[in-house]
């Protein structure tokens, strides 16, 4: 170990021999991000089980310099969590507890380490009448990660999984715990909201170590309604008509390309929820009814039968958590998978979709193109451009790396912004924004993280270390 054998001997007496490490294979899989891409490395990995220990770790970090990255589930296939300048990477994944829940209010808290997963299953065994806004991930991805860095899922009509925050508890800098909302005292939906000092920030103001989300009420029936769309200049009328009837609780367009056509084929997936037969038969009617008038030659929406398509398929887009996911992303059988997102207005959805789809031919993309889901009642979509690749093929990849950055260009060039934006991109968005906000941005990360320890190298002006290099060496 070397000269950082007192870090080793500090961290394992904080958190116990068995939760700490600093061998090949961890820094192997921490060091990296799902998609098989090796970008940083790290001294030691850290399991803390209690809010004290974890306060502990950020005193000592604090007081020697030592950056932390705090990690929930891995598997966001952006580098938010790979370790830019050595230091601890801290997994929460030991701080599982479902502390609270209220099913009047409808919330509940959890730790930080609590699975998608774990709390579906929860919910279905006691309480039944209650559901979360489930991601389209792995069902290991953890509640509180997801919620944090702008994820959305089934529920899209309440917002993004971030605006589902009503409380945190937080480990500042200093090592002091601040409690907010229902991690606190109550909602306080009177006073100054301070969540967003965490959220987006990507670890970069505190280590978050329990959240309090909102929870929905739990229908007896839920179905998806599948509708073609051949011309994408419809989809913002699309998405704007059915979330107006407010009878939805989620909308998700799917588009894929095969390689023995030069057009995508792109699905409008609604889905649906009711608590009687006639209710559900009632929305299907409506919904049926809302693009009747779409029939025109080249620009219409038609309705398909769910009978069309494998039972697989239709109960892999209504699985909550979402088991197999990984399968339908790595479309190239070579265990890599990459995206690009974005957040746009709807009049955006035309550019993203053209451009895009002249991307994917340039590089020869096929399968998944894009997914692209509402969030709220139209307010904006989250617009992701899809790139599979084999890991073992360097062309493929190659491609991949190519690809990403147009899209990431296209993105800029009609004004949308980068979700979960790397931290090379961090730097050009930070360059681009307005210098007010940039200023702003630069106060709070200086007032939150004075010793720079907090995921360095995110939202912030440094230049990330050279991959491969210990902080401590």
């Amino acid at each position: 170990m070397g000269s950082s054998d007192w870090l080793y001997r500090a961290l394992q007496e904080i958190a116990g021999r068995d939760f700490v490490s600093g061998e090949p294979e961890e820094k192997y899989i921490y060091g990296r991000i799902p998609s098989g891409v090796r970008t940083g490395d790290f001294d030691y990995l850290v399991l803390p089980g209690t809010v004290q220990q974890v306060q502990k770790i950020v005193r000592l970090a604090a007081r020697e310099g030592v950056p932390i990255v705090p990690v929930g589930g891995g598997l966001s296939l952006s580098d938010l969590t790979v370790p830019l300048k050595g230091g601890i990477v801290m997994d929460m994944k030991r701080m599982d507890a479902i502390l609270r829940v209220n099913e009047q209010s409808r919330f509940a808290v959890v730790e930080a380490g609590v699975s998608i997963g774990k709390l579906v299953g929860y919910f279905q065994q006691h309480h039944p009448r209650l559901r979360i806004s489930v991601a389209d991930a792995p069902p290991s991805a953890t509640i509180c990660g997801n919620c944090l860095i702008y994820g959305s899922g089934h529920l899209s009509k309440y917002g993004a999984h971030s605006e589902m925050i009503n409380g945190l508890e937080v480990v500042l800098h200093s090592g002091e715990v601040c409690r907010l909302g229902y991690c606190a005292d109550g909602p306080g939906p009177c006073l100054p909201d301070l969540t967003g000092l965490f959220a987006n920030w990507f670890g970069g103001t505190g280590i978050v170590t329990k959240l309090s989300l909102k929870l929905y009420p739990r229908h007896r029936f839920r179905e998806v309604l599948i509708f073609k769309i051949e011309n994408p200049d419809t989809i913002p009328e699309a998405i704007q008509r059915v979330t107006a009837t407010g009878i939805l609780e989620d909308v998700l367009i799917f588009a894929m390309k095969q390689k023995e056509s030069s057009l995508p084929m792109t699905l409008l997936q609604l889905f649906i929820t009711a608590d009687t037969p006639r209710e559900m038969a009632l929305k299907r009617e409506l919904l049926t009814d809302l693009y009747a008038h779409c029939q025109n030659r080249g620009s219409s929406i038609l309705p398909v039968p769910n009978s069309l398509f494998p039972d697989k398929f239709i109960d892999d887009l209504l699985a909550e958590p979402k088991l197999g996911i990984e399968g339908s992303v790595d479309n190239r059988k070579g265990g890599g998978s990459a995206y690009v997102g974005a957040s746009l207005p709807l009049e955006k959805i035309p550019a993203a979709y053209r451009g895009g789809l002249e991307i994917s031919r340039k590089y020869g993309f096929t399968g998944p193109l894009y997914t692209i889901r509402n969030i709220g009642l139209g307010h904006s979509v989250i617009f992701t451009f899809m790139y599979p690749y084999s890991r073992d093929d360097p062309e493929s990849f190659a491609r991949m790396q190519k690809a990403s950055r147009e899209a990431v260009q296209l993105i800029q060039g009609i004004d949308g912004v980068v979700w979960k934006a790397a931290a090379e991109k961090q730097k050009e968005i930070l360059a681009a924004m307005d210098p007010g906000n940039r200023e702003l941005i630069r106060r709070v990360k200086q007032e939150m993280d004075p010793r720079g320890i907090f995921n360095p190298g995110n939202w912030d002006h440094d230049v990330p270390r050279e991959s491969g290099k210990s902080f401590l060496n």
